[in-house]
């Protein structure tokens, strides 16, 4: 089973072949690139749930979660799952942005924002699956950048969820209400292998984000995104996470016994923008001919498909005598950098090659 971040189309391929005859596996569409999208089908129960992902492309982990999650479902201890439960999976629903390691389809389209419009082959073949389908409940599975804290200045959101809006006004119908109530159940429940790690993302209404649509048209949606976990950028440790999260999902279902008041799903921290990937302190930055001694620089890997695999490359953010950001990792500049000289320009790469070395991370 794939360990690494970049899962093409073809990396798929065995963990189809190796699906049980009681997994159905059909091409339900095509992408722009003609590539098949395909529906597994697994369980036999009345409660049907739908749930998709990558479809941005460079959203793995999700996707990963499902590869080990698929086969603990089908497995004979899972049958009181397998009797309740019929799930609709679509591993990857942007299969060209998966093999091009892109948030956008081939015609640089955000399928997330396709909603209403429909332009895109893939958002069709989500759109008339739901249609034909009718789930009980949506399962839409995303992943999240580095930089989101479980709250202002909290500590890194390593899982968030989010129950979409059904409108303008935010309003807490009973579909968006049991969706929270589900929510609640998953913090709870991974609240002691992530303390403070489970954020909630942002609620405003968008009526071209599927989860919004899908909320609206009565249908309770869960929104996953897989976060970051200290030291993991591979995020195996988030994929485990998420893995556990599926099951605890479905036996919530189960049980039936979910009845939370909304405030504590509004309890759960809000994400915040307030984490780089590294900050180097005692840095001498030069920007537009001025040069600033003692700095502390922030800097984002930027995520690349390079020969089948995702290098972090860092990028400059910021810089300051003090930031007012958290940092994954905190770097103290060796005294044998100390006389050179960074050009600062935001958001290009290093290139002096001993800061490159300096912020390479295992990967």
């Amino acid at each position: 089973m794939t360990t690494k971040r970049y899962l093409p189309p073809s990396a798929l391929y065995s963990f189809f072949e190796g699906l049980p005859e009681t997994v159905s596996r059909k091409v339900i569409g095509r992408s722009v690139n003609d590539l098949p999208i395909s529906l597994l089908t697994l369980g036999k129960g009345k409660v049907k749930i739908l749930m998709w992902s990558q479809m941005h492309g460079n959203e793995s982990t999700t996707t990963r979660a499902l590869l080990d999650f698929i086969p603990w479902f089908v497995d004979t201890p899972q049958k009181h799952l397998q009797e309740a439960f019929t799930l609709c999976v679509i591993l990857q629903l942007n299969p060209d942005g998966a093999q091009a390691y892109t948030r956008l389809n081939a015609n640089g389209i955000d399928l997330n924002r396709d909603a209403v419009d429909l332009t895109q082959p893939e958002s069709k073949v989500l759109h008339d699956l739901y249609t034909l389908e009718k789930p009980d409940y949506c399962l839409n599975l995303h992943g999240q950048r580095t930089l989101f804290a479980a709250g202002k200045m909290g500590e890194t959101a390593s899982i968030s969820f989010l129950a979409p809006s059904a409108d303008e006004a935010r309003t807490v119908t009973a579909p968006r209400k049991k969706a929270m109530q589900l929510i609640v159940e998953l913090k709870n429940g991974l609240q002691d292998a992530l303390p403070n790690q489970i954020g909630r993302y942002d609620d405003a209404f968008n009526p071209n984000c599927v989860g919004d649509k899908f909320t609206q048209l009565g249908t309770p949606t869960v929104l996953f995104e897989a976060g970051h976990v200290p030291n993991d950028y591979q995020r195996e440790t988030t994929r485990r996470h998420l893995f556990k999260s599926f099951g605890l999902l479905l036996e919530t279902l189960l049980e039936d016994n979910f009845d939370h008041p909304t405030e504590a799903y509004y309890a759960i921290p809000e994400n915040a923008k307030d984490f780089v990937d590294l900050i180097i302190t005692g840095v001498t930055v030069t920007e537009d001919g001025n040069s600033y001694a003692e700095q502390e620089l922030a800097i984002h890997y930027k995520e690349e498909l390079r020969d089948d695999a995702i290098v972090f490359l860092p990028e400059m953010k910021f810089f300051g005598v003090k930031l007012p950001l958290k940092a994954h990792k905190k770097i103290i500049l060796p005294e044998e950098l100390k006389n050179i000289s960074l050009q600062f320009k935001k958001d290009n790469l290093l290139e002096n090659l001993d800061f490159v070395s300096l912020c390479s991370i295992k990967a």
